[in-house]
């Protein structure tokens, strides 16, 4: 019953990570704005697109902040995404390899999966701080702030100096993945404990019988002794006789 909670704990895991990439990318195309690349063609006009409410040095200017603003976010995509999926791929092995009957079970594998779920735990925490504090540092900047207001001109207040919606669901995914790993973390222990117990008994039972047969055998010795002893008591008493 552990092993059965602790799978689906691990493929949830996985879920949730891939959430967590998907929102990470999603948060980025949400606010690269809409000349930049990062913005996927989303939106209502990009670079190349025959539409464009910007003109002249004013379309230049948002060309420039876009690639900075979508550079400078840059390290919370990468980080993200690799976080991420690095986090999704080590939990994928762990239940894969962990998906094993409890007789073939070893305590160290679970001792290791037991330091992964706590330090993964640990991480996603640290994890989601670091990105929302980035993504705070970023949008208060003056590149951020110029940024705004030019789309501002032009009736386009979703370009923000604001944290997202995305960035709002990386950090409430991210918390969900640390509390998964961490209640992973008390099934693994658990799990250490009820395959310890199970080798404990499996231990007394290989041992019972052999105990039990060397009990026999010494009783069986002790009914010989005692009935060599009454007849040789038996045979005195006839010579006597």
């Amino acid at each position: 019953m552990v092993k059965e909670k602790a799978c689906i704990l691990k493929f949830v895991e996985i879920m949730v990570n891939l959430l967590v990439l998907i929102c990470v990318g999603a948060a980025q195309a949400s606010v690269a704005g809409f000349t930049s690349l990062g913005g996927f063609g989303t939106s209502s006009f990009s670079l190349n697109s025959a539409y464009s409410p910007f003109e002249g040095t004013e379309l230049q200017e948002v060309r420039e902040l876009d690639m900075q603003f979508t550079q400078m976010r840059a390290p919370c995509v990468y980080g993200g995404v690799a976080f991420s999926l690095t986090a999704a791929a080590l939990t994928l092995v762990f239940l894969v390899v962990g998906a094993k009957p409890i007789q073939q079970l070893r305590t160290g594998l679970l001792a290791g999966e037991c330091a992964f779920n706590l330090l993964a735990g640990a991480a996603y925490v640290a994890a989601v701080g670091l990105y929302l504090h980035f993504v705070s540092q970023v949008n208060s900047t003056e590149v951020c702030k110029r940024r705004e207001r030019l789309y501002a001109r032009r009736g386009y207040t979703s370009m923000n100096c604001v944290v997202q919606g995305g960035d709002a669901a990386v950090g409430l995914f991210g918390v969900v993945a640390a509390c998964l790993y961490f209640a992973s973390f008390v099934v693994c222990i658990l799990a250490i404990r009820t395959v310890r117990a199970f080798q404990s008994n499996m231990a007394k039972a290989q041992h019972s019988p052999k105990s039990s047969i060397r009990d026999r055998s010494v009783r069986n010795h002790h009914v010989a002794s005692r009935t060599s002893e009454s007849s040789h008591s038996i045979q005195a008493l006839a010579t006597l006789v």
